[in-house]
């Protein structure tokens, strides 16, 4: 068995050593034997031990580059230590076994045929849901001082593009979901549904060199602000738009076009939520303060885009619909953890405790509840615009409201299945994001790992009454014309689902809510291998955070 070096540290391990020696082969002082002892030096290297786990603490921190200096998020000076490779890799292993959900169902393989990161990305399952899908599909990680820029300002470096991801090699289909308020990307004026054509004069649809695929990356993902890029796109009505954009630093703007619209149903209150981060509170009580005043009696949530983020924060919402009488008393979330944790919380280390219905303000960055109170709704029945990017916090808030007997409406399409969240954790300059718990509603539901799918008569319990909708490029979001914001008026007024004309122009557009075409394939009819330009969905969660963050917030002391 490998024994950890680390446990001989200050043990000295003798070696005698026989010499003989001649001094000129007479009698009486002839040949001599001298005992020589010598001490091998200690290695402090660790090794790995298959099936054996140490603690995480004697590997955290111990960094092959370790960072210098203070950490401007913390105020404190980074943690790091020198160290190697492979104590950062022994470091997940052990944080893995502790903490991880199906830390039963991870392979023990030799670290060290791996890099750190892709010795991270195969510690998790391989197991697969009832429908065939890998059962984690939310395991990955993220340079630290970007994860903390984003989820800590709202701040990302780039256009200020949402993009709709089609395919993403040749023939490849980019479009424009939304755009950043007053970013690049909004000032020159690109609309929703604008579809990429060309970057810089290189064919974005069909070119397949590695050079020019090289330019695509570079283009679409700038390193820092400051790049002007030419951006060539066709329009929904078939016309064309060339603009040079400038990369910058593009504020996020969670909570986006806010309005009441009269109905014949009565007040109906909607607004575009796309990313639970600590900058959205203020937006969310604002938006839920106008409808108070404009006495909404019918609320329309947009998650369509609406990856996750802050359960803390989910939970908010949740009160802000549901109010404080139907949540008096009542879970927001019970997280429950791997089955060798028991009562603790494995990454804390204190007693789990479920998450309430939070009704007051919190105060982000102490982590602390404050007394004042929010705004809320109070109402029986809520309307929920999803797709397949609908996830993680946000179908917890869709679930916590079921637990309370809120009605909620799905409108669109089936949400990606994440009844999961974890803690982010920093160790050596990169953030980890691996399953460690699982959320259940006040009913003890959470088996959602399929989605929530809306149907006209539900029969199970991840299934939501609702319309099967499609995104519908054609109209601006927040537009009572756009397809999925008036099947929801439709159904408030008549609780039926519309029926959709089918036009050219929406026909197209509803195309783009599909999963990758079949253009998109490992090769072309020529047998050509197809080069792919890099995910801007993916490039787009690990900074949105396709995920559900667990981070303690306490009651406010006096």
């Amino acid at each position: 068995m490998l024994i950890n070096a680390r446990k001989c540290t200050g043990v000295a391990l003798a070696v005698t050593v026989v010499i003989l020696s001649g001094c000129g082969g007479g009698s009486g002082g002839g040949n001599t034997t001298t005992p020589v002892t010598t001490t091998p030096p200690v290695s402090n290297e660790p090794t790995w031990d298959p099936g054996v786990y140490e603690s995480q603490s004697t590997f955290i921190a111990q960094c092959e580059s370790p960072r210098t200096g203070i950490d401007p998020f913390t105020g404190s000076a980074y943690p790091d230590s020198q160290g190697s490779a492979l104590d950062e890799k022994l470091w997940l292993r052990s944080w893995t076994n502790d903490t991880y959900l199906w830390y039963d169902e991870v392979d023990d393989n030799d670290p060290e045929n791996f890099s750190v990161i892709a010795y991270f990305d195969q510690l998790k399952t391989n197991e697969l849901t009832p429908s065939g899908t890998a059962k984690d599909n939310f395991h990955f990680s993220q340079d630290t001082a970007e994860y903390n820029e984003l989820s800590q300002s709202g701040v990302s470096s780039g256009y200020g593009f949402d993009w709709e991801f089609v395919a993403n090699t040749s023939p490849r289909e980019l479009v424009v979901r939304f755009t950043e308020p007053d970013s690049p990307a909004a000032l020159a004026n690109v609309p929703r549904g604008a579809s990429l054509i060309t970057v810089n004069g290189i064919d974005f649809v069909n070119d397949n060199t590695q050079a020019g695929v090289d330019a695509l990356n570079a283009a679409l993902f700038p390193e820092s602000a400051g790049t002007i890029t030419n951006f060539e796109f066709e329009l929904i009505d078939g016309s064309s738009l060339a603009v040079d954009i400038t990369s910058s630093d593009v504020s996020v703007t969670p909570v986006q076009n806010v309005s009441v619209l009269d109905t014949e149903n009565g007040k109906t209150g909607y607004f575009q939520f796309n990313t639970f981060i600590r900058t959205a509170q203020d937006g969310l009580i604002d938006a839920f303060d106008l409808f108070v005043d404009e006495n909404v009696t019918e609320l329309v949530i947009d998650l369509r885009y609406n990856g996750g983020g802050l359960l803390a924060l989910a939970s908010q919402v949740s009160y802000m619909v549901a109010g404080p009488s139907q949540t008096n008393n009542a879970i927001f979330e019970t997280t429950r953890f791997n089955d060798k944790s028991g009562t603790t919380n494995p990454v804390t280390g204190g007693t789990v405790q479920a998450t309430p219905f939070y009704s007051n303000e919190i105060d982000y960055n102490a982590g602390v509840l404050t007394s004042t109170l929010l705004p809320s709704l109070s109402l029986t029945r809520v309307y929920v615009i999803t797709t397949g990017s609908t996830c993680s916090a946000s179908e917890a808030v869709m679930n916590a409201l079921r637990g309370v007997d809120v009605e909620v409406v799905q409108i669109g399409s089936t949400t990606c299945g994440k009844p999961y969240g974890f803690y982010p954790t920093d160790n050596c300059g990169e953030t980890y994001f691996t399953i460690q718990f699982q959320g259940v509603n006040n009913k003890g539901f959470g088996d959602y790992a399929d989605g929530f799918m809306p149907v006209a008569s539900p029969s199970f319990d991840f299934e939501l009454p609702g319309c099967d909708v499609e995104d519908d490029f054609t109209a601006s979001l927040g537009d009572p014309e756009e397809a999925m914001l008036a099947a929801a008026l439709e159904y408030s007024a008549t609780g039926s689902c519309p029926v959709v004309a089918s036009t050219e122009e929406l026909t197209r557009a509803n195309a783009l809510g599909n999963q990758e075409s079949a253009a998109s394939t490992a090769s072309n009819q020529t047998g050509e291998a197809l080069l792919s330009i890099d995910n801007p969905n993916t490039r787009r969660n690990t900074f949105i955070l396709h995920n559900k963050v667990n981070e303690p917030v306490i009651e406010e002391r006096e």
